[in-house]
Protein backbone atom coordinates (compact mmCIF):
# COMPACT_ATOMS: atom_id res chain seq x y z
CA UNK A 1 0.00 0.00 0.00
CA UNK A 2 1.47 3.34 0.97
CA UNK A 3 4.70 4.00 1.28
CA UNK A 4 10.94 9.51 17.25
CA UNK A 5 11.02 12.77 19.02
CA UNK A 6 13.50 15.26 20.49
CA UNK A 7 13.13 18.53 22.36
CA UNK A 8 15.35 21.58 22.43
CA UNK A 9 18.18 20.87 24.86
CA UNK A 10 17.98 22.62 28.23
CA UNK A 11 14.67 24.15 27.14
CA UNK A 12 16.40 26.43 24.63
CA UNK A 13 14.65 27.13 21.34
CA UNK A 14 15.94 25.95 17.98
CA UNK A 15 17.38 28.77 15.90
CA UNK A 16 16.75 28.92 12.16
CA UNK A 17 20.30 27.80 11.37
CA UNK A 18 19.65 24.74 13.54
CA UNK A 19 16.56 24.06 11.43
CA UNK A 20 18.73 24.17 8.32
CA UNK A 21 20.94 21.49 9.83
CA UNK A 22 17.82 19.49 10.61
CA UNK A 23 16.79 19.66 6.96
CA UNK A 24 19.91 17.90 5.72
CA UNK A 25 19.85 14.21 6.56
CA UNK A 26 23.28 13.79 4.94
CA UNK A 27 25.01 15.78 7.69
CA UNK A 28 25.34 13.15 10.40
CA UNK A 29 27.58 12.82 13.38
CA UNK A 30 30.38 10.31 13.02
CA UNK A 31 32.85 9.83 10.16
CA UNK A 32 32.67 12.72 7.75
CA UNK A 33 30.48 14.68 10.17
CA UNK A 34 30.30 18.44 10.19
CA UNK A 35 29.39 18.44 13.87
CA UNK A 36 30.68 21.35 15.92
CA UNK A 37 31.78 20.04 19.35
CA UNK A 38 31.81 23.51 20.92
CA UNK A 39 28.26 24.17 19.75
CA UNK A 40 27.23 20.76 21.11
CA UNK A 41 28.64 21.68 24.52
CA UNK A 42 26.80 25.01 24.46
CA UNK A 43 23.43 23.37 23.78
CA UNK A 44 23.70 20.47 26.18
CA UNK A 45 24.21 16.71 26.14
CA UNK A 46 22.94 14.67 23.22
CA UNK A 47 23.10 17.57 20.77
CA UNK A 48 24.45 16.88 17.31
CA UNK A 49 23.69 17.45 13.64
CA UNK A 50 21.67 15.58 11.05
CA UNK A 51 19.82 12.51 12.26
CA UNK A 52 21.36 12.83 15.73
CA UNK A 53 19.72 16.22 15.95
CA UNK A 54 19.18 18.86 18.59
CA UNK A 55 17.40 17.67 21.72
CA UNK A 56 16.64 14.77 23.97
CA UNK A 57 15.89 11.27 22.71
CA UNK A 58 12.36 9.98 22.99
CA UNK A 59 10.57 7.19 21.13
CA UNK A 60 12.79 6.78 18.06
CA UNK A 61 15.75 8.41 16.35
CA UNK A 62 13.60 8.84 13.23
CA UNK A 63 11.58 11.68 14.79
CA UNK A 64 12.96 14.82 16.40
CA UNK A 65 11.14 17.45 18.45
CA UNK A 66 12.17 20.99 19.32
CA UNK A 67 10.75 24.41 20.08
CA UNK A 68 11.50 27.52 18.05
CA UNK A 69 9.90 30.33 20.05
CA UNK A 70 6.21 29.35 20.05
CA UNK A 71 6.46 26.79 17.22
CA UNK A 72 6.90 23.06 17.83
CA UNK A 73 9.19 21.67 15.13
CA UNK A 74 8.78 17.95 14.40
CA UNK A 75 11.25 16.54 11.91
CA UNK A 76 11.11 13.11 10.27
CA UNK A 77 14.43 11.53 9.33
CA UNK A 78 14.96 7.77 9.19
CA UNK A 79 17.94 8.27 6.87
CA UNK A 80 16.01 6.76 3.96
CA UNK A 81 12.48 7.33 2.65
CA UNK A 82 10.87 8.35 5.97
CA UNK A 83 8.69 5.26 5.81
CA UNK A 84 5.81 5.34 8.27
CA UNK A 85 6.43 2.42 10.62
CA UNK A 86 4.53 1.71 13.85
CA UNK A 87 7.42 3.18 15.87
CA UNK A 88 7.64 6.33 13.76
CA UNK A 89 3.88 6.92 13.92
CA UNK A 90 3.89 6.44 17.71
CA UNK A 91 6.76 8.90 18.03
CA UNK A 92 4.94 11.52 15.96
CA UNK A 93 1.88 11.07 18.17
CA UNK A 94 4.11 11.59 21.20
CA UNK A 95 5.51 14.75 19.62
CA UNK A 96 1.97 16.01 18.98
CA UNK A 97 1.17 15.49 22.66
CA UNK A 98 4.05 17.79 23.52
CA UNK A 99 3.23 20.32 20.81
CA UNK A 100 -0.35 20.61 22.02
CA UNK A 101 0.95 21.48 25.51
CA UNK A 102 3.98 23.60 24.59
CA UNK A 103 3.34 25.48 21.36
CA UNK A 104 0.99 27.76 19.47
CA UNK A 105 1.71 26.13 16.09
CA UNK A 106 3.25 22.95 14.67
CA UNK A 107 5.81 22.67 11.86
CA UNK A 108 6.29 19.19 10.37
CA UNK A 109 9.49 18.77 8.35
CA UNK A 110 10.98 15.94 6.28
CA UNK A 111 14.60 15.10 5.53
CA UNK A 112 16.53 16.47 2.57
CA UNK A 113 14.95 15.08 -0.62
CA UNK A 114 12.25 13.12 1.19
CA UNK A 115 9.16 14.15 3.08
CA UNK A 116 7.71 10.63 3.29
CA UNK A 117 7.42 7.68 0.95
CA UNK A 118 4.36 6.35 2.78
CA UNK A 119 3.83 3.24 4.88
CA UNK A 120 6.77 0.98 5.71
CA UNK A 121 6.76 -1.78 3.08
CA UNK A 122 8.59 -4.21 5.36
CA UNK A 123 5.56 -4.08 7.67
CA UNK A 124 3.08 -4.15 4.78
CA UNK A 125 4.58 -7.48 3.67
CA UNK A 126 4.05 -9.14 7.07
CA UNK A 127 0.47 -10.16 6.45
CA UNK A 128 -3.02 -8.74 6.53
CA UNK A 129 -3.24 -8.14 10.26
CA UNK A 130 0.04 -6.23 10.20
CA UNK A 131 -1.32 -4.15 7.33
CA UNK A 132 -4.57 -3.51 9.20
CA UNK A 133 -2.72 -2.40 12.32
CA UNK A 134 -0.30 -0.11 10.48
CA UNK A 135 -2.90 1.53 8.24
CA UNK A 136 -5.22 2.05 11.21
CA UNK A 137 -2.40 3.77 13.10
CA UNK A 138 -1.71 5.91 10.05
CA UNK A 139 -5.38 6.83 9.79
CA UNK A 140 -5.46 7.85 13.46
CA UNK A 141 -2.41 10.05 12.87
CA UNK A 142 -4.13 11.63 9.87
CA UNK A 143 -7.30 12.29 11.87
CA UNK A 144 -5.29 13.95 14.62
CA UNK A 145 -3.25 16.16 12.30
CA UNK A 146 -6.32 17.12 10.26
CA UNK A 147 -8.19 18.17 13.40
CA UNK A 148 -5.20 19.39 15.43
CA UNK A 149 -6.25 22.42 17.49
CA UNK A 150 -3.06 24.32 16.67
CA UNK A 151 -2.11 25.51 13.17
CA UNK A 152 -0.21 22.78 11.29
CA UNK A 153 2.40 23.77 8.69
CA UNK A 154 4.32 21.27 6.57
CA UNK A 155 7.71 21.88 4.98
CA UNK A 156 7.68 19.29 2.18
CA UNK A 157 11.40 18.73 1.62
CA UNK A 158 11.11 16.33 -1.34
CA UNK A 159 9.11 13.30 -2.42
CA UNK A 160 5.71 12.82 -0.74
CA UNK A 161 4.09 9.62 -1.95
CA UNK A 162 0.95 7.72 -0.93
CA UNK A 163 0.43 8.15 2.84
CA UNK A 164 3.16 10.80 2.70
CA UNK A 165 0.98 12.79 0.30
CA UNK A 166 -2.04 12.30 2.56
CA UNK A 167 -0.10 13.91 5.41
CA UNK A 168 0.19 17.02 3.24
CA UNK A 169 -3.59 17.04 2.92
CA UNK A 170 -3.93 17.02 6.72
CA UNK A 171 -1.97 20.26 7.20
CA UNK A 172 -3.34 23.79 7.22
CA UNK A 173 -0.48 25.29 5.20
CA UNK A 174 1.92 23.36 2.96
CA UNK A 175 5.21 24.71 1.60
CA UNK A 176 7.26 22.64 -0.82
CA UNK A 177 10.74 22.80 -2.24
CA UNK A 178 11.67 23.17 -5.87
CA UNK A 179 13.32 20.15 -7.46
CA UNK A 180 12.84 16.89 -9.31
CA UNK A 181 10.38 15.47 -6.80
CA UNK A 182 7.12 13.56 -7.04
CA UNK A 183 4.01 14.13 -4.95
CA UNK A 184 0.88 12.05 -5.18
CA UNK A 185 -1.23 8.97 -4.48
CA UNK A 186 0.11 5.99 -6.44
CA UNK A 187 -2.14 3.28 -5.01
CA UNK A 188 -4.04 2.49 -8.22
CA UNK A 189 -0.77 2.04 -10.09
CA UNK A 190 0.19 -0.59 -7.51
CA UNK A 191 -3.13 -2.43 -7.68
CA UNK A 192 -4.42 -0.99 -4.41
CA UNK A 193 -7.49 1.03 -3.45
CA UNK A 194 -7.39 4.20 -1.43
CA UNK A 195 -9.29 3.80 1.84
CA UNK A 196 -12.23 6.06 2.52
CA UNK A 197 -10.21 8.34 4.77
CA UNK A 198 -7.75 8.92 1.91
CA UNK A 199 -10.55 9.64 -0.54
CA UNK A 200 -12.21 12.07 1.87
CA UNK A 201 -8.99 13.94 2.60
CA UNK A 202 -8.41 14.25 -1.14
CA UNK A 203 -12.01 15.36 -1.72
CA UNK A 204 -11.64 18.06 0.92
CA UNK A 205 -8.20 19.44 0.03
CA UNK A 206 -7.51 18.77 -3.65
CA UNK A 207 -8.77 20.84 -6.54
CA UNK A 208 -11.93 19.37 -8.08
CA UNK A 209 -10.18 19.60 -11.46
CA UNK A 210 -7.53 17.19 -10.20
CA UNK A 211 -9.51 14.92 -7.87
CA UNK A 212 -10.14 12.04 -10.28
CA UNK A 213 -6.68 12.30 -11.80
CA UNK A 214 -5.06 12.25 -8.37
CA UNK A 215 -7.12 9.43 -6.81
CA UNK A 216 -8.36 7.18 -9.62
CA UNK A 217 -5.56 7.70 -12.13
CA UNK A 218 -2.69 7.87 -9.63
CA UNK A 219 -1.18 10.96 -11.24
CA UNK A 220 2.10 12.06 -9.73
CA UNK A 221 2.89 15.76 -9.61
CA UNK A 222 6.05 17.84 -9.66
CA UNK A 223 6.09 20.45 -6.88
CA UNK A 224 4.80 23.37 -8.99
CA UNK A 225 1.99 21.22 -10.41
CA UNK A 226 1.22 19.98 -6.89
CA UNK A 227 0.30 23.57 -5.99
CA UNK A 228 -2.33 23.64 -8.74
CA UNK A 229 -3.59 20.20 -7.68
CA UNK A 230 -3.89 21.22 -4.02
CA UNK A 231 -1.19 19.15 -2.33
CA UNK A 232 0.89 22.27 -1.70
CA UNK A 233 0.09 25.95 -1.20
CA UNK A 234 3.36 27.28 -2.56
CA UNK A 235 6.84 26.24 -3.64
CA UNK A 236 10.09 27.91 -2.70
CA UNK A 237 13.82 27.29 -2.92
CA UNK A 238 15.38 24.59 -0.77
CA UNK A 239 17.65 27.12 0.92
CA UNK A 240 14.73 29.20 2.20
CA UNK A 241 12.08 26.51 2.69
CA UNK A 242 12.53 26.07 6.43
CA UNK A 243 12.84 29.77 7.37
CA UNK A 244 9.74 30.53 5.29
CA UNK A 245 7.82 27.59 6.76
CA UNK A 246 8.82 28.68 10.26
CA UNK A 247 7.67 32.23 9.53
CA UNK A 248 4.35 30.86 8.28
CA UNK A 249 3.92 28.78 11.45
CA UNK A 250 4.71 31.84 13.59
CA UNK A 251 2.20 33.91 11.61
CA UNK A 252 -0.56 31.34 12.07
CA UNK A 253 0.39 30.80 15.69
CA UNK A 254 -0.22 34.48 16.37
CA UNK A 255 -3.92 34.04 15.59
CA UNK A 256 -6.33 33.77 18.49
CA UNK A 257 -5.83 30.14 19.50
CA UNK A 258 -9.32 29.55 20.86
CA UNK A 259 -11.02 31.05 17.83
CA UNK A 260 -8.76 29.07 15.49
CA UNK A 261 -9.47 25.78 17.27
CA UNK A 262 -13.23 26.37 17.27
CA UNK A 263 -13.32 27.33 13.58
CA UNK A 264 -11.19 24.33 12.61
CA UNK A 265 -13.42 22.01 14.59
CA UNK A 266 -16.50 23.36 12.83
CA UNK A 267 -14.83 23.14 9.45
CA UNK A 268 -13.56 19.56 9.77
CA UNK A 269 -15.65 17.71 12.36
CA UNK A 270 -18.11 16.29 9.79
CA UNK A 271 -15.31 14.93 7.60
CA UNK A 272 -13.50 13.40 10.58
CA UNK A 273 -16.76 11.78 11.72
CA UNK A 274 -17.30 10.24 8.29
CA UNK A 275 -13.73 8.94 8.16
CA UNK A 276 -14.05 7.42 11.64
CA UNK A 277 -17.42 5.83 10.86
CA UNK A 278 -16.00 4.06 7.81
CA UNK A 279 -12.58 3.13 9.20
CA UNK A 280 -13.43 -0.23 10.78
CA UNK A 281 -15.21 -1.51 7.66
CA UNK A 282 -12.45 -0.14 5.51
CA UNK A 283 -9.85 -2.02 7.52
CA UNK A 284 -11.95 -5.22 7.39
CA UNK A 285 -12.01 -4.94 3.60
CA UNK A 286 -8.27 -4.30 3.59
CA UNK A 287 -7.59 -7.36 5.76
CA UNK A 288 -9.79 -9.43 3.46
CA UNK A 289 -7.78 -8.30 0.46
CA UNK A 290 -10.60 -6.27 -1.09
Amino acid sequence: MWHGTRAAANGRPLAVHHLLWLADGTKRSGTGSRRNPERSRRHGAGVACGRQSWGERMATDAVHYGLEKTVAVVRLDDGKANALSPALIAAVQQALDRAERDARALLLVGRSGRFSGGFDLTVMRQGREAVRSLVTAGAELAFRLYGFPRPVVVACTGHAIAMGALLLLCADSRLGTEGDFKIGLNETTNGMTLPVFGIELARDRLSKRHLARATLMAEMYAPAAAVDAGYLDRVTGADVLLPEALAEAERLGALDSSAFARAKRRLRTATIALMRETLARDMDDLAAGE
